[in-house]
């Protein structure tokens, strides 16, 4: 059963760079579809980014689109979300998402990391 395990959140001042990490072990994350998702306070979850196997496709969130970079690096089975000039509005609890399935416009993502709490401050 596949596993995901996220690092890197923290508290930071608005403007600021963050790196979350989530790295994947007990299957072929090579082929997996990955994403990211948050949830702020009394919000929903929703949809951050996604990233195709090979990661030559990814897909953005308009909110966070020009400053969330996605990427994968396949020989260490973990998936990235750099994050610049971090908003208040960005406070959130940052989930990673594993869909083997493969399929890319309607992603099932039937595995989920632990969260990582994000907080920026102003």
């Amino acid at each position: 059963q596949v596993q995901l395990v996220q690092s890197g959140g923290r508290l930071v001042q608005a403007g600021d760079s963050l790196t979350l990490s989530c790295a994947a072990s007990g299957g072929t994350f090579s082929t997996y579809i990955m994403g990211w998702f948050r949830q702020a306070p009394g919000k929903e979850r929703e949809f951050v980014a996604r990233i195709s196997w090979g990661g030559d496709n990814t897909v953005y969130a308009d909110s966070v689109k020009g400053r969330f970079t996605i990427s994968r690096d396949n020989a260490k089975n973990t998936v990235y979300l750099q994050m610049n000039s971090l908003r208040p509005e960005d406070t959130a609890v940052y989930y990673c998402a594993a869909d083997p399935s493969g399929s890319w416009y309607s992603p099932d993502y039937g595995y989920w990391g632990q969260g990582t709490q994000v907080t920026v401050s102003s």
